[in-house]
C-alpha cells in the first residue's frame, strides 16, 4: 500500500479552508451566546437560531462532500476536478450562512448555497461510482 502521507494537497486546502469556515460560524454562536447570556439551545432569539443553523448545517455537510473530496484524490481523479469542486462547495457554503445570517426565511444565498453544496456532492458520488465500477 503506497504511503498517502503528502498525497492529498488539493483535498488538504479545502479541508483547511471549511475548517476555518467551520472555526468562525462556531465563534458567531459563542459571540451571540455572550451578548445575549444564552446557555442552552437558541433562547427564543431568532439571531441566536440564525448562527446555530448557519454553523449546525455547515457540519451536517461538510464532512460528507470532504470525505468524497479525498476518497476521489486518492482514487487519482486530476486536480482541476478536485479544485472546482473543492471551489464549488467552499463558496456554496458560505453562501448558504450568509444568506442564512440574513434571513430564516427563502434567501438567494440559502437557496445558492444549498443547491451547490447539494450538486457537488451529487457529482462527487457520481464521480466515485464511476470509479469504482468504471
Amino acid at each position: 500500500m503506497p504511503e498517502i502521507i503528502g498525497l492529498l494537497p488539493v483535498s488538504s486546502l479545502y479541508i483547511a479552508l471549511n475548517l476555518i469556515l467551520a472555526v468562525l460560524l462556531a465563534i458567531n454562536v459563542v459571540r451571540i451566546r455572550a451578548k445575549y447570556k444564552i446557555d442552552m439551545l437558541h433562547g427564543d432569539n431568532i439571531e441566536m437560531l440564525k448562527k446555530l443553523r448557519a454553523h449546525g448545517n455547515n457540519v451536517e455537510y461538510v464532512p460528507y462532500a470532504l470525505i468524497g473530496l479525498i476518497a476521489l484524490e486518492v482514487m487519482g481523479t486530476g486536480s482541476n476536478w478536485l479544485h472546482g469542486l473543492g471551489i464549488a462547495l467552499t463558496t456554496a457554503r458560505v453562501f448558504h450562512a450568509q444568506g442564512l445570517y440574513r434571513s430564516t426565511g427563502t434567501s438567494v444565498g440559502r437557496f445558492v448555497g444549498t443547491t451547490v453544496t447539494w450538486l457537488v456532492m451529487l457529482l462527487i458520488a457520481v464521480l466515485l461510482l464511476m470509479k469504482v465500477f468504471g
